[in-house]
């Protein structure tokens, strides 16, 4: 393999990195010996822990003190208040398969409880369900979980009981894909942050990785912002939470393909640096007031893939336009190209950072200069992520090799090897003495009973620098609202200074600080907003103005059904999430029509909502047609309840799913239709008894739009593990060709 190198020759700050490499070594550290997110304690897959087993031997038991099938996954998992949580697929392979997060006995693998919950409206593979991985909050004992396909819930951890959730697709746009790139929830204080590809409404109406901080204990929405428009790329990069300089930051590799530094607090971002063409997906190291990341993604500068970068978020560099330091062309210290370590993240050991990558070869590298230590060869692929404990570091490669290493006098030497032949995604964790290792068939749980394991005594983490009481930001709480006409909504205003600390609201020093409306409704001087009464669906602006500062928040006022949509004044709705960009206004035959346009090739096949996820029980209905391109059609749906009825040009045939790619409950019928041709489609949803139990009764029909509407209904489902509620939307595939809709109603389902 061929190497390029970046180097500074600025020896101070070398210098300076070897010092806070080695005063490292010792700093870090847990308060307990729990590893309550992927990442572990001190968020860099790093352990105090000693006395742990140097391996294991799973065909003959040796160190295995448990292991568990119902805990196999592809998922990291968490260990907290001696209780197990990870995520996995639920009822594998039958009309019931869904996603779970399953809680056990860290010391037996007993199952305590199980939270199950429906994949929908996604088009995940069932193999990559479980993607994401639980996060644990120790303050309040707490469990956070992001489905594949958006559903983001906070869970009791002793129970497994919902404290609340929300459908992410359907109220924020989050963008689920066939690649189930699912990210990962990180608790700040008293927040729990959560990132995807979004595509919203109004002025974010264009994709973006954008990061959504919820209260961790109501929901509620604190702030909601991103990085630039249009990425590449989905991701699943987990942020590290670090001090970074005094400053608290998120550090990530986004979907611009840049490492960003962001303040947890506001959503602001710092500083940014270029490093790849696509998205990243590894998680960036910080350690002291460095960050190491790594990539197997096309370079800016050339057509090389691969790099692994030590990036100095102190290094001199300009603003951007949008106010965050680019670091680009200054703030890398050492770059090594050809690095192909795009899903293991790297890990220190001393002032040797350890990367492994795609194929699985373990890359020793000299944190200070980048200079190739050694490496070595221990599998054929590499998608989990090493831990460091114990003098040693564990890693199972994805073909089932669980490795375990030692780095003495720059040398690698192997202490043990177990052929696992199970594949492994996820990666291994230590807590309390035990090694947790998920695979794709079970779950097991290490330790060498011989050894007493103990916890090094931990030191304080860096401290955040006093930023002053000048106001530099203003927050408006909550960040965005979805209500109804007439509904109120208190809005609480909050100020940062510019390094994202907390003030006191009597720092504005200004008698004209004031509360401001764009877009209908009414708000008092105290942050009471009131929907106006009628109007329809409407978007409003909140904003406070103090000073030179302004802050904002986003209303979407829907109202109850029924809903009609002519589409006459000329636009695409602005309260409809996730349709705009990809949604034009046109006057087709004489009447104006919303087009799904073919020339956004990242947007042809996507999903649209129209409104509140708690809607259930009623009829949506449209005029639609599909135009031929190249003798292909389009597939054009519509969504209720979290079910669609989709109708197919390639296949000409009508379907009923609510999973695009497993299709665990769905029915299709044949049913020819032509091009350039107005039909009008009908599709109810609606809950039904059977046997004591919900169920979704799904009943759709299609017809010439010049015919009366015939008695029967084309196509008839059932769904005995039913979604009892969901938005209104749309469906379409326009990648073969336009497809276009008019006279779109929502109605209640008669009595």
């Amino acid at each position: 393999m061929g190497f390029s190198m970046i180097c500074s020759t600025n020896c101070n700050r070398l210098v300076w990195l070897a010092v806070v490499l080695a005063a490292m070594t010792t700093a870090r550290g847990a308060a307990a010996a729990d590893w309550p997110n992927w990442r572990g304690p001190q968020q860099d897959r790093t352990s105090l822990e000693t006395g742990l087993a140097d391996g294991f031997d799973p065909r003959k038991g040796v160190n295995v003190l448990w292991k568990s099938a119902e805990l196999a996954t592809r998922s990291t998992p968490i260990v907290m208040n001696g209780k197990l949580y990870t995520l996995t697929r639920s009822e594998v392979e039958t009309p019931r398969e869904g996603e779970k997060v399953i809680c056990a006995d860290a010391a037996t693998g007993e199952i305590l409880w199980q939270n199950r919950f429906n994949v929908y409206l996604s088009d995940v593979p069932d193999t990559r369900v479980g993607w994401s991985c639980c996060a644990g909050d120790p303050e309040t004992g707490n469990v956070y979980a992001l489905g594949v396909c958006g559903y983001f819930q906070c869970l009791d951890g002793e129970t497994g009981k919902t404290k609340w959730s929300r459908s992410l697709h359907e109220e924020f746009g989050l963008l689920s894909t066939y690649g189930g790139r699912t990210n990962v929830p990180v608790i700040f204080e008293d927040l729990v942050i959560i990132s995807a590809i979004v595509i919203g409404w109004g002025d974010m109406a264009k994709p973006a990785h954008r990061f959504l901080a919820f209260d961790k204990k109501s929901g509620e929405v604190v702030w909601f912002n991103g990085t630039r428009l249009l990425p590449y790329d989905t991701t699943y990069s987990t942020p590290s939470v670090a001090i970074v300089d005094g400053q608290a930051l998120l550090v990530f590799g986004s979907g611009d393909g840049a490492v960003w530094g962001m303040q947890p607090r506001t959503g602001k971002g710092v500083w940014k640096y270029q490093f790849s063409r696509r998205g990243l997906n590894v998680s960036p190291l910080v350690v002291g007031n460095l960050v190491f990341a790594s990539h197997s993604e096309e370079n800016v500068n050339d057509n090389t893939m691969g790099a692994v970068v030590a990036i100095d978020p102190l290094a001199k560099a300009a603003p951007t336009k949008t106010g965050e330091l680019d670091l680009t062309p200054s703030g890398g210290l050492w770059r090594i190209k050809q690095t192909m370590s795009g899903k293991s993240s790297p890990i220190m050991v001393g002032n040797r950072l350890i990367t492994v990558d795609d194929r699985a070869t373990v890359w020793v590298l000299n944190a200070e200069t980048g200079k190739v230590i050694t490496k070595k060869k221990a599998g054929r692929v590499m998608r989990s992520t090493p831990f460091y404990a114990d003098g040693k570091f564990y890693f199972c490669t994805a073909n089932g090799y669980f490795n375990v290493y030692a780095l003495e006098n720059d040398k690698l030497k192997q202490v043990s090897n177990a052929r696992l032949g199970e594949e492994c995604h996820g990666s291994p964790i230590v807590a309390n003495g035990r090694i947790y290792l998920p695979t794709a068939d079970h779950m097991y749980c290490i330790a060498d009973k011989t050894k007493k394991a103990n916890v090094k005594a931990v030191a304080k983490k860096p401290a955040e620098k006093d930023g002053g009481k000048k106001p530099a930001h203003i927050q408006i709480v909550p960040a965005e609202v979805l209500l109804r006409p007439g509904q109120k909504q208190t809005f609480k205003v909050r100020l940062f200074n510019a390094t994202g600390q907390p003030l006191e609201a009597a720092e504005i020093k200004t008698t004209e600080a004031s509360f401001t409306l764009e877009g209908p409704g009414e708000i008092t001087p105290e942050g009471v907003y009131t929907a106006a009464s009628s109007g329809g669906h409407t978007a409003t602006t909140v904003q406070f103005k103090a000073s030179d500062l302004t802050g904002s928040a986003r209303i979407r006022v829907v109202p109850d059904l029924p809903w009609k949509f002519d589409f006459e004044n000329g636009e695409v709705p602005i309260t409809w999430v996730g349709a705009r960009y990809r949604h034009q206004n046109r006057e087709i035959d004489g009447n104006r029509v919303i087009v799904k346009v073919s020339t956004i090739p990242k947007g042809t096949r996507s999903r649209a909502w129209m409104g509140h996820p708690g809607f259930s029980n009623y009829t949506i209905q449209a005029d639609v047609r599909g135009a031929l391109t190249d003798n292909k059609m389009p597939d054009i749906g519509m969504i209720a309840q979290r079910y669609t009825l989709d109708l197919q040009g390639e296949y000409q045939r009508l379907q009923i799913r609510t999973w695009g790619t497993v299709e665990r409950m769905a029915k299709s019928v044949a049913f020819k239709w032509q091009p350039d041709k107005w039909y009008r489609m009908k599709f109810m949803a609606s809950v039904e008894e059977a046997n004591g139990k919900p169920r979704s009764v799904l009943r759709g029909k299609i017809w010439p739009k010049e015919d009366a509407e015939p008695s029967d209904w084309t196509i008839e489902a059932t769904d005995d593990t039913p979604n009892l509620t969901g938005s209104p939307g749309l469906y379409g595939s326009a990648k073969a060709a336009e497809l276009y809709l008019d006279n779109l109603t929502v109605t209640p389902n008669p009595e």
